[in-house]
């Protein structure tokens, strides 16, 4: 128990990094705190597309929602009554009789 409590003292003291086998150590360190900032820098670069990927998506639901009144007021302006009532407003009218065909022999 005294030779753990003595390990446990020696770890907080920080003596494994400056005996004799400290290099190996410091590149073991050296290489997690490497490890660590690429975590951290990859968890950041995840959040900025997550953020940017829900402005999208909001973006896509509003010109989606654009398109449909559009596609909407379209289809009331190309509806036959409606032609018919803006042409009357100029002074044009539907004919009464249909159109003949005219055939010229020659």
């Amino acid at each position: 128990m005294a030779k753990v409590k003595q390990t446990v003292y020696d770890i907080l003291k920080g003596k494994f990094l400056v005996d004799e086998g400290a290099p190996k150590n410091w590149f073991m360190l050296v290489f997690l705190a490497g490890l660590a900032l690429v975590m951290i820098a990859s968890s950041h670069s995840i959040d900025k597309k997550v953020q940017e990927i829900a402005v999208l998506n909001k973006e896509m639901r509003e010109l989606r929602s654009a398109f449909v009144a559009t596609r909407s007021d379209l289809m009331k302006i190309k509806m036959e009554s409606a032609i018919i009532k803006k042409l009357e407003e100029e002074g044009l009218y539907v004919a009464e009789n249909p159109p003949q065909k005219i055939i010229v022999k020659q």
